[in-house]
């Protein structure tokens, strides 16, 4: 929803309003008058969003560079564990405080773990666990065996203790991944030496003296066996991406529920072309979870080592790459020899790597060491600040609208059967050009109508009584009304819920959905459906899709199931199906020629048209292409401000309760918090927010919308 370009600690930024009605202990200013109010701001220490900074590199002699360590976040410190530093496997305790940015050797006492890397390491309570990994001496390369043990090192007393546990343990592994849910350590996958592994196990950190290790039955979509993968918990879920899985090795996201023990493979075929893809195949790479996103960075991705940053929406599904801020990269003047000096660009951003490790401490991620080019361990510590914003709730709240149907003004009438189907001529006509000719051309007969029945005539909407009006109606010939509804689903939300992929009745279904995208020019649904049916179409449902595309006369998803059947490792099973046989000749004998003669490939440089996005369409709504559709006045001081009464009650319960329960005869609001008449610049900030979600404004405008977002958007926190 756009991203602010400063973000605060906790407390940082406080705005209060203070009168003389407070507590005795409020310190305030006796000299202000009893009837005044006044703001006092506190503009703590602040970092910019999105910023990377490099932080005080691990100096030699309090630890070596490394790769292949685990790093994890206790308060306010980030501890270091094993690894190797290119010669020797390490199993020294490092400690980094991230507040006087300081590096020291942890205390310790106990046996510590071997020396070992690619182990995992966890924090439970005021303790870090550390299991498996692989030790021995890698200079001579004697005694090398992965390990199944599990060490805990107490914080507080920096004692290391060995858990002695009994009854099965998990095969001796590294490169697996760890975490803890519900006080449990949780293991999964890695290698034993010989194979990759998709095994899972937990035990209880609880009790140590009953604990026992349990081996998970795992359902559903299980990864392939893989090693060198990050995992990490977001909503009560955990994540898998990438690792190396051998041939199989993909970019797929993957996702565990601890309760039920299913997986689930993330879909993408809801991300259109010409949108952020998942980033590539990779390993080596880091994974962490902060309030709703996954972040991903590093790894090795088909012999390159990237440095950007990946970011996965759990809620929407959605990948983006983060732009670093642009303070990320510093101008520091360096001496060059002479008496003028000579800029410098020293980049305060990670350079790309793999085997390095990261944790999160509050609203930060950091980053330490790694293998960079030509095989060189880093003792590097980078920060990276996350943006802290609340959900923007925009497709949600468009998409309850279209669900409850409330406040609908237009009705239109479907196929032959004339079904009908409620909507919001807002949302249709900032959406949709050709529903909203449609519109226009119903609303003119409407008023030619009233005219010549002596009703109101050429009143602008705004200004024409609520409830006075009847439903528009609309009728479309070419649509029905199942498709049409789905088509409806996506003009208020960018997507469409998909239904089982693979079936043929849903498969149609969309079929039917993607000939209204086409008449109805909606490019970005089209893109859509094409990815649906295109990743739906199996050995099962192929020969239905290409009949009825063929029906249908869809070029482009006849020519994808055409390739589909003629595929070597397809055609033999196609062929001899029952739906085969009664196949229309023509479609058979283009399938046999097709395979004696396949047609040369079409390879296009033309970019794919993805059309406009719900937010861009709003935007351009509110900034003038929605004016002839305004239904509702707001004044501001007098000052009049057209607006839609649909989009407002979807967005602000404010509006949607005073619509609910009256409306103004003349269909003109006051806007106003008591006697104070918000300023223009907070009040346009406020409608941006309403109608796309824009939470962008300069500096020494956003201290206006305070009282505002909280008295008519409660979701705005600015």
């Amino acid at each position: 929803c756009g991203d602010r370009s400063i973000s605060t600690y906790a407390g940082a930024l406080t705005a209060s309003l203070i009168s003389t009605k407070v507590a005795p202990s409020v310190d305030f200013d006796h000299s202000c008058s009893d009837s005044v109010e006044y703001l006092t701001l506190n503009f703590g220490p602040f970092e910019t969003v999105h910023r990377w900074r490099r932080l005080p590199p691990c100096d030699e002699f309090v630890g070596a560079r490394r790769s292949k360590h685990t790093v994890v976040a206790y308060r306010d410190a980030i501890y270091v564990f094993g690894g190797d530093n290119g010669k020797n496997m390490l199993n020294d305790l490092l400690r980094f405080d991230v507040k006087d940015c300081s590096w020291c050797r942890a205390f310790t006492t106990g046996t510590p773990p071997a020396p070992r890397y690619h182990h995992s390491a966890v924090v439970y309570g005021s303790s870090m666990f550390v299991f498996g990994g692989y030790t021995g001496d890698i200079y001579s390369n004697s005694n090398l065996k992965n390990k199944n043990d599990l060490f805990e090192y107490k914080f507080a007393t920096g004692q290391w203790t060995e858990w002695k546990v009994e009854g099965s343990l998990p095969v001796a592994r590294s490169a697996h991944g760890a975490t803890v849910y519900s006080d449990k350590l949780w293991i999964f996958a890695g290698y034993d030496g010989n194979a990759r592994l998709n095994d899972m196990w937990t035990i209880s950190l609880q009790d140590r003296e009953h604990a026992c290790w349990e081996e998970i039955d795992q359902s559903g979509e299980i990864p392939p066996s893989c090693c060198n993968f990050p995992v990490a918990v977001c909503r009560d879920k955990m994540f898998v991406f990438s690792g190396q899985s051998g041939a199989k090795i993909t970019n797929n996201l993957f996702q565990f529920e601890f309760q039920g023990h299913m997986w689930t493979r993330i879909p993408t075929e809801h991300l259109l072309r010409g949108s952020p893809p998942p980033p590539q195949r990779r390993y080596g790479h880091t994974m962490v979870a902060f309030d709703r996103h996954l972040y991903v960075f590093g790894g090795a991705a088909d012999n390159t080592l990237p440095n950007e940053l990946h970011c996965y929406d759990v809620d929407s599904q959605t990948w983006e790459v983060i732009q670093p801020s642009h303070d990320s990269e510093m101008l520091k003047n360096v001496y060059n020899g002479t008496s003028a000096p000579e800029p410098l660009r020293t980049a305060s951003m990670p350079s790309g790597r793999l085997f390095h490790a990261a944790a999160v401490i509050l609203d930060a991620m950091y980053i330490f060491g790694g293998t960079v080019d030509n095989n060189v361990r880093s003792g590097e510590m980078y920060r990276f600040q996350f943006s802290c914003y609340p959900k923007c709730t925009l497709h949600e709240d468009y998409g309850k609208l279209w669900e409850n149907r409330q406040f609908c003004d237009v009705e239109f009438i479907l196929g032959e059967s004339e079904e009908r189907v409620l909507g919001h001529i807002a949302i249709v006509t900032a959406r949709c050009q050709w529903l909203r000719k449609k519109i226009l051309q119903a609303r003119d007969r409407q008023r030619q109508d009233e005219g010549a029945a002596g009703g109101p005539k050429d009143m602008p909407a705004g200004n024409r009584p609520s409830g006075t009006q009847p439903l528009l109606e609309v009728s479309i010939r070419e649509a029905e009304a199942q498709p049409f509804e789905v088509l409806m689903q996506f003009l208020y939300t960018d997507k469409i819920q998909y239904p089982r992929r693979g079936h043929v009745q849903d498969v149609l279904l969309i079929m039917d959905v993607y000939k209204l995208a086409l008449s109805f020019k909606l490019s970005r649904l089209e893109q859509l459906c094409v990815q649906y049916i295109e990743a739906s179409v199996d050995l099962q449902n192929v020969l239905s899709v290409c009949e009825n595309a063929n029906k249908l006369q869809l070029d482009q998803l006849k020519e994808h199931c055409l390739n589909f059947v003629v595929k070597e490792s397809h055609f033999n099973q196609v062929i001899m199906t029952k739906e085969f046989e009664h196949l229309s000749t023509p479609l058979i004998v283009e399938i046999v020629r097709r395979k004696q003669q396949p047609p040369p490939r079409v390879y296009s440089d033309q970019p794919v048209d993805i059309g406009t996005s719900l937010v861009q369409d709003m935007k351009a709504y509110l900034e003038g292409s929605g004016f002839e559709f305004c239904d509702i006045i707001l004044l501001l001081d007098g000052h009049p401000r057209p607006a839609h009464k649909a989009i407002l009650a979807a967005r602000s319960s404010y509006f949607e309760a005073m619509f609910r329960s009256f409306m103004p005869v003349d269909g003109q609001v006051n806007i106003s918090i008591g006697e104070m008449v918000p300023s223009k610049q907070a009040f346009e900030s406020m409608l941006r927010y309403i109608y796309y979600g824009d939470v962008n404004m300069p500096p020494e405008d956003s201290l206006y919308p305070f009282q505002l977002a909280r008295f008519f958007v409660s979701e705005l926190t600015l």
